[in-house]
């Protein structure tokens, strides 16, 4: 008895016999892939070939495999291989490995592309229906919540309070000051490139105070905070979700509302409108720079004509926007945060829709703002 397994290729004229002797087993997968390819050429020429197994002392799934793809190289052409020689205890294990994969896959009918969009849209209208249920039952919560504090001033977290103020508000003074401070800068320059063709560079100074006090001050600057503190928000809860540490809370009988929503949504309602000042401040700053530079004007004159151009009333409606802004930005991140499951995909999943949504309803809220004010002539 071989103790190797072995592969005997006789040819006959144009007829070819194979006599496989030996342990055919996966031990030996690398012996067995040799021998099968040894003879491949001679399969494919010959037109007739015979396979007898009766010298084969072990086979496994394996060995059986090879010895079928053999076959099936000689029945490609259209001289389907004899078998001979089986062992009776091999029989049934052959018989399995020659069903494998004898189906052809049925051929599905391409989709209708019509219907398709309409599936697209089907699924989307339900994700957007779950999402806004999602978001009133978080700020039903939050305002239960809210309530709650009203009645008992002590049980706000205070230090929760304060913690979450200095990191998404005293650290984030940096990053939105130098950002805005650009951003005013461009626009200014952008200004007195354009306005010089007409002789109308003052009117940079009315453009810059206006955009930057009503629009764009608290508009980037909530857009900052949605991708700064709105993603780490979503992160904190998501891992806290999936280590259990949520569920230990409720387990204990404390509200996951009160004790970790309430102070993060709370901290930013307060710090957004002040960064929101420093930003606008910053990008007046910045195109006042611009001004003495790159268009001429000194900083008096810069600071009189942005007092003759602005008013309170730009201030107030860019200030007014932010804390409704805050409050959107917190429920979606932390609305988010709880929706993801026990993988770090999803983790990474929840984190990315909590910004892009957090920046689309801004940019809506401050569209509908924008409307609102100007229906009331502010």
């Amino acid at each position: 008895m071989n103790s190797e397994p072995l592969l005997l290729a006789t040819p006959s004229g144009d007829k070819l016999e194979l006599r496989p002797e030996g342990p055919w087993i996966a031990a030996n997968v690398a012996t067995l892939e040799m021998l099968s390819r040894s003879v491949g050429v001679n399969v494919s020429q010959s037109t007739a070939v015979t396979l007898d197994m009766s010298g084969i002392s072990a086979l496994d799934t394996l060995g059986a495999w090879v010895l079928e793809k053999l076959s099936r190289q000689a029945a490609s052409s259209g001289r389907p291989a004899v078998i001979t020689g089986v062992a009776e205890h091999f029989s049934g294990l052959l018989e399995e490995v020659r069903q494998v994969n004898r189906h052809t896959p049925a051929l599905t009918a391409a989709p209708n592309p019509v219907l398709l969009r309409l599936n697209d849209l089907g699924k989307a209208t339900i994700g957007a229906r779950e999402d806004v249920a999602i978001f009133l039952q978080m700020l039903g919560s939050l305002f239960m919540a809210l309530i709650g504090v009203v009645r008992r001033p002590r049980s706000l977290r205070l230090t929760s309070l304060v913690y979450q103020l200095y990191r998404i508000g005293f650290q984030a003074i940096p990053i939105v000051a130098l950002i805005t401070f650009l951003i005013g800068a461009i626009i200014a320059q952008q200004g007195f490139f354009h306005f010089r063709r007409f002789g109308a560079e003052s009117y940079t100074v009315d453009m810059v105070g206006i955009l930057v006090l009503r629009e764009l001050g608290v508009l980037i600057v909530a857009i900052m905070v949605a991708g700064r503190s709105g993603s780490a928000y979503t992160a904190e809860l998501g891992s806290m979700k999936m280590r259990e540490e949520i569920d230990a809370l409720s387990t204990m009988g404390l509200g996951p509302v009160d004790v970790l929503i309430l102070p993060r949504v709370a901290a930013l309602v307060i710090a957004l409108p002040i960064l929101a000042f420093i930003g606008s401040i910053a990008a007046l700053y910045g195109g006042g720079l611009v001004a003495q530079f790159y268009g001429d004007m000194g900083p008096a004159i810069y600071i009189a004509r942005l007092h003759e151009a602005v008013s309170v009333t730009h201030f107030k409606v860019g200030i007014l926007k932010a804390p409704f802004m805050a409050l959107v930005i917190g429920i979606v991140a932390c609305s988010e945060g709880l929706r993801v499951k026990g993988s770090a995909e999803s983790l990474g999943r929840q984190t990315t829709t909590s910004v892009v949504k957090s920046i689309f309803l801004v940019i809506v809220l401050d569209g509908l703002f924008a409307i609102f004010f100007a229906s009331i002539g502010m």
